[in-house]
């Protein structure tokens, strides 16, 4: 819809934001970019390839983050030291993860409990897979065929989450500090693997190729759990790159244009999207 919307509003003078996600921009976005008012971006590489003379780097507008962590790792029940790694696919290509939860779960579930996303199709050889364990360890094994409401509650118990590539993945993540192992959905015409190395370069966040996650990377991964000053410098990186509040910082650009203000600088947006008024 935004290229018929953003055409009309050009030819009526009325002014508009255009809002992209990935750092490469799809092709409706690259071919009216030029004609909003403003635009914002997630990704600084994004406003560079698209040069709009008004692009800001607001992050990814993300969920309400209210949840309380103690009372999010009881509603998985964790206990008290007790490690968690939360796993999902997103709506696309599940089943390598999910064959790569099931394969390392017997070594996982001795050292961490494991939140996994499933998707429907998957959920019933989830529950397979949790019979197959060891009497005493089946309960660190909490597989979901989705989350919905509960999801931000899993994002604030985990210390670690593995997952795809999808800019509110990475947004989210961020957003509470937590550490991911991103293997980006291969077709989806590169876009999440741009995602996915542009979030890593800052060292937030491991990239694993889809062909190469399997049980023993995911193991490997997982490691990472037993590594405190890793897993702190991983979770400090991700900190510095919250833009927690990037819906506040898009409605600010909005603001503005609708009211005939002037519209604020970078930093002002990056201050607004951290958190700062």
């Amino acid at each position: 819809m935004a290229v018929p919307t953003l055409l009309a509003a050009r030819l009526l003078g009325i002014p508009s934001v255009l809002w992209e996600g990935n750092v490469v921009p799809g092709r409706s976005v690259r071919f009216v970019a030029r004609r909003a008012t403003a635009l914002a971006v997630s990704f600084p590489e994004t406003a560079d390839a698209l040069g709009h003379p008004r692009a800001f780097v607001t992050g990814t507008p993300i969920r309400a983050l209210d949840a309380d962590p103690d009372e999010a790792r009881a509603r998985f029940g964790a206990r008290p030291g007790e490690r968690i790694l939360l796993v999902f696919g997103g709506s696309q290509a599940v089943r390598r993860i999910n064959t790569a939860v099931w394969g390392a779960l017997p070594r996982l579930a001795e050292h961490v409990r494991v939140v996994h996303v499933t998707g429907d199709d998957g959920y019933p050889a989830a529950l397979a897979a949790r019979e197959a364990l060891p009497a005493d360890l089946r309960d660190r094994y909490r597989p979901f065929p989705f989350l919905h409401e509960d999801m931000t509650a899993a994002l604030v118990a985990a210390d670690l989450a593995v997952g795809r590539a999808g800019s509110s993945t990475l947004a989210e993540a961020a957003a509470f500090a937590l550490p991911i192992a991103i293997v980006p959905y291969p077709h989806a015409s590169g876009h999440q693997r741009r995602n996915a190395e542009s979030y890593a370069a800052g060292g937030a966040a491991i990239l694993v190729e889809d062909e190469d996650f399997d049980a023993d990377r995911l193991v490997e991964v997982a490691g990472l759990l037993s590594d405190p000053t890793a897993h702190a410098m991983m979770s400090a990186a991700a900190r510095d790159a919250a833009r927690p509040h990037a819906a506040d910082a898009v409605a600010e650009l909005v603001l503005a244009l609708a009211l005939g203000r002037e519209l604020p600088t970078q930093d002002r947006i990056d201050a607004v999207a951290r958190g700062g008024r």
